[in-house]
């Protein structure tokens, strides 16, 4: 492992002391040659895994033929992604950015133009209590999480926060401001320590929305992709029909790890955007579309978000059975391949821990061990995960192992 020494680059992070040379699958070499398994996938990124050979080979062709040219013209390859993108979810249209704070932006315009269309001066947005969309200013201001505010106030204004997964609380809040216009909600909390709603409560936002005209917008940027077990979040046991949103925004692993982002529209919002509204310098060009089609289209033949739904709970199941006499355990909760273990104590020295045991886990909230391995992950380095982590919470919290058979 090797620390990181570069004092030219910004401390924005607070990076681990390791660097690593190349990655194939489920595995990530250090520049030390050691082998790690990777149950982060770049932050729920790599969904593919590392250097997919269908995805790798798309881009180096591309690159070796066209990279960019601008929105200023068409780009059939854009075009593609949009069409397929808009298959897969049912919605209409599409803009490309390079990020989800960047597709989160867009959306957050959007329900600012839909809420002056209506004559309403100061839209607002109900979101949601420990949620994260991005870091640009006003993605951060829709956040609901403190500790991201902190020194960049004054905020952008217009957001009304609620507790998550509390329909009721929507309703009262929406009768106290009635410059409402929309909710934006993730489908699942990623960083607010894996967090999954009542079963119905997408569909008791979408008659919400309806019964307001408010827009239904969902942050897919981490829960899309296959990440739980259906393409998108909303159309696992939620029913497609009735939880359909009319903006949803995507991100990370649609490109397997080369940069692209996307909003997605449907009903009320596909007329809102117009030329000079918004736009994107980098935004869909030749090569990020090529890599996310390259991306569909490897997930569409192994019809990969079909085996998340059971992968996901292998592993749960797995970390049931393991942990099963750990009292610090609270809850072993998630959706597909978004796991979260969330302990009765702080546990972000588990990550550090973890590294020693040639294994990357990721903590968030700051006691919910979060598992977002690649989807192609199998049955076999599943169990590896799962005995792996078990392992070093019952060191962690100071009890013997459960037995091998539990």
């Amino acid at each position: 492992m090797t620390a990181n020494s570069n004092s030219a680059v910004m401390p924005t992070y607070a990076r681990l002391p390791i660097a690593f040379s190349h990655g194939e699958g489920v595995w990530l070499w250090d520049d030390g040659g050691e082998r790690y398994l990777d149950a982060v996938a770049g932050i729920a990124v790599c969904n593919l895994g590392h250097a997919h050979p269908q995805v790798a080979k798309a881009i180096g062709e591309q690159a070796a033929q066209l990279m960019h040219t601008s929105n200023l013209y068409e780009i059939p390859l854009q075009s593609q992604l949009a069409e397929r993108l808009c298959g897969l979810a049912g919605m209409e249209r599409v803009f490309f950015g390079n990020s989800g704070a960047e597709a989160n932006e867009a959306a957050i315009k959007m329900a600012r133009l839909h809420g002056h269309k209506q004559g309403i001066d100061s839209p607002l947005i109900i979101v949601a209590e420990n949620s994260f969309h991005g870091r640009t200013l006003a993605t951060l201001s829709a956040t609901g999480n403190r500790k991201v505010h902190v020194g960049f106030e004054p905020l952008v204004g217009g957001f009304l926060r609620v507790p998550y997964d509390d329909i009721e609380a929507i309703e009262r809040i929406a009768d106290q401001h009635p410059g409402v216009v929309a909710v934006l909600l993730e489908p699942l909390q990623g960083e607010g320590g894996v967090q999954v709603p009542a079963p119905g409560y997408l569909a008791a936002v979408r008659a919400l929305c309806d019964a307001n005209g408010w827009l239904m917008m969902l942050d897919e940027v981490q829960t899309g992709m296959g990440r739980c077990g259906s393409w998108f979040a909303f159309q696992s046991a939620q029913g497609m029909q009735t939880t359909t949103p009319d903006v949803m925004t995507l991100a990370k692993a649609l490109g397997n790890g080369f940069p692209i982002g996307a909003c997605l529209v449907a009903g009320p919002a596909t007329e809102l955007m117009h030329a000079g509204h918004h736009g994107s310098t980098f935004g869909g060009n030749p090569l990020a579309s090529r890599a996310a089609l390259a991306t569909l289209a490897v997930m569409t033949e192994t019809e990969l978000p079909a085996q998340v739904a059971q992968k996901g709970q292998r592993l749960r199941e797995r970390l049931a059975a393991l942990l099963t006499n750990c009292a610090a355990v609270v809850e072993i909760r998630g959706a597909g391949l978004l796991c979260g273990v969330e302990l009765d104590r702080p546990c972000a020295e588990l990550v550090g821990l973890a590294l020693q045991q040639n294994l990357l886990i990721n903590v968030a909230a700051g006691n919910v061990i979060r598992l977002i391995p690649p989807l192609i992950i199998d049955n076999e380095q599943i169990d590896q995960l799962a005995e792996a982590v078990a392992q070093l919470v019952l060191e962690f919290t100071g009890h013997e192992p459960a037995e091998a058979n539990a």
